[in-house]
């Protein structure tokens, strides 16, 4: 698997240390990650897909098209802008492509943004969200399938509950909107990787500033 992800024995480019030998931060905090996270993550996500997809199929199969392509363009490219490149993995040099287990093989078209995301930026993370799982709400309305639109609804609490406790709660990418790390544990990440401290740091202080004028 070392060609599909980084070398689990080799520090994040961001990291100032010399091996992971030692590092207490990785047995709370995921650095790196492999297929087994990758497998998970698509098997909590892929039922959701799938029923809404179904949903709006049956209600009018070309509606189907510019949902998926909307898909398409918010994971590959629009997350990667807002969310992805907020995240240490996003770093790497040797990297064209993510390698990670939400966003597998999207393409590094921006800068990394190694501070927390802006405000516009949560806008438009959580809209695309919207705007993607709200899909076949209305046309399991009009079809009234009211059971299958409980069970998608059910799908997505399960899934966002699975992802707080597996994955939100272990993420390096402390700009998520979704991440749970507590502050102890984010400050031993930067004290390994100080270039994101002094980030977050100066990012605050900008803001801090621009309230008080």
């Amino acid at each position: 698997m070392s060609k599909m992800f980084l070398d689990p024995n080799e520090p994040l480019y961001t990291c100032t240390a010399e091996n992971c030998d030692g590092c207490g931060v990785s047995e709370d905090l995921v650095c790196h990650f492999n297929i087994r996270q990758l497998l998970r993550f698509l098997s909590m996500a892929l039922p959701v897909f799938l029923l809404a997809g179904f949903l709006i199929f049956r209600f009018n199969p070309y509606l189907l098209i510019p949902w998926i392509l909307f898909i398409l363009s918010y994971f590959g490219l629009i997350e990667i802008r807002v969310l992805c490149s907020h995240c240490p993995h996003y770093a790497e040099p040797t990297l064209k492509s993510l390698q990670c287990w939400a966003n597998y093989g999207s393409p590094k078209l921006w800068k990394y943004r190694p501070y927390p995301m802006s405000s516009l930026e949560r806008v438009v993370f959580y809209l695309g969200f919207f705007v993607i799982l709200s899909g076949p709400v209305v046309p399991a309305l009009l079809q009234k399938s009211y059971g299958l639109l409980g069970l998608y609804i059910v799908l997505i609490v399960v899934w966002k509950w699975a992802l707080k406790v597996l994955y939100c709660s272990h993420c390096m990418n402390f700009a998520c909107p979704f991440n749970t790390i507590d502050s102890e544990l984010r400050k031993r990440f930067f004290d390994r990787n100080p270039a994101i401290g002094r980030a977050w740091e100066k990012y605050k202080q900008g803001h801090m500033t621009d309230r008080s004028t």
